[in-house]
């Protein structure tokens, strides 16, 4: 085995995948990562698929020519509008061993654990609502487990976040109406999956309008344990991922602002490059 640095590559179009990176670190500490931060170009929710496509498929490239033999998507926009084309058209060319994995079928694999009656929300950005990827892949992966899916998109949530307004009254006005109306579009709904990487950091005042009996489904524990079991089941790719414990950060923004926020994000301050997408 080459001891040359070969990361797990953690990508996100903002802050949120650090949300995904942070749960990585806790489960498998012993591991090399490189998170790469789109954050010039965020947010991704709003955009087309053409254009999500192109900028994921950048800095997916971009990752892969810094050693990285396997990619997370840990964005819900790039997982619904980009990952199935990247593993479809462009790996076979550019390098059938390399991976890239999205955030979204390990929580729709997971769902079936969680729900008891099968009636399941969705929240999320408008962009991962209206590419319809949850309900699609509910049908495909969970082994009939699901009767029904109902979506809410949340267009505030993110920059609430992103802004520092977590603790701000509007915040509560704004998470309490959506939930609000996921809940009067099917009030059976009995499990609720957060369907965006920000949304942990809203948990407090998402758990004060959702009801006790409905279970939440965090993508960061969920995605981070089906990395575990996806290393296990491919020891080919294991062997290829280094192992120091080094963890490197990249953003298209301000360097500054990045490792300011990224704190918020990740709970200690972190240093950062700037890297540029082409």
């Amino acid at each position: 085995m080459s001891h040359q640095f070969q990361p797990i590559g953690v990508f996100d179009s903002g802050y949120g995948g650090l949300t995904i990176l942070k749960e990585f670190i806790n489960v498998i500490p012993e591991y090399d990562f490189i998170y790469l931060g789109d954050n010039a170009r965020a947010p991704y929710g709003s955009r087309s698929f053409e254009v999500v496509y192109e900028y994921t498929l950048q800095a997916v490239t971009k990752l892969f020519e810094m050693g990285c033999p396997l990619v997370i998507l840990a964005c819900n926009t790039a997982s619904a509008k980009a990952l199935r084309n990247i593993q479809m058209n462009d790996l076979p060319q550019m390098d059938p061993n390399l991976r890239v994995l999205g955030v979204i079928r390990p929580a729709v694999e997971a769902i079936g654990d969680f729900t008891r009656n099968g009636h399941v929300g969705i929240l999320g950005t408008t962009g991962t609502v209206l590419s319809n990827s949850y309900p699609i892949e509910l049908e495909k992966w969970a082994n009939g487990k699901v009767v029904k899916t109902t979506q809410e998109a949340c267009p505030i949530w993110v920059p609430l976040v992103e802004n520092n307004e977590i603790d701000s009254p509007g915040t509560e006005y704004f998470v309490s109406k959506n939930i609000n109306n996921l809940l009067l579009a099917d009030p059976e709904i009995d499990s609720i999956i957060l369907g965006c990487t920000h949304y942990p950091l809203l948990l407090p005042v998402i758990q004060k309008f959702v009801p006790e009996d409905i279970q939440l489904l965090e993508q960061g524990k969920v995605v981070s344990s089906k990395l575990v079991e996806y290393l296990s089941r491919h020891p080919e790719m294991d062997q290829r991922c280094s192992k120091s414990g080094i963890v490197k950060y990249y953003t298209t923004e301000n360097v500054e602002i990045f490792e300011k926020n990224a704190a918020t994000f990740i709970g200690q301050r972190v240093k950062c490059e700037k890297v540029i997408l082409k």
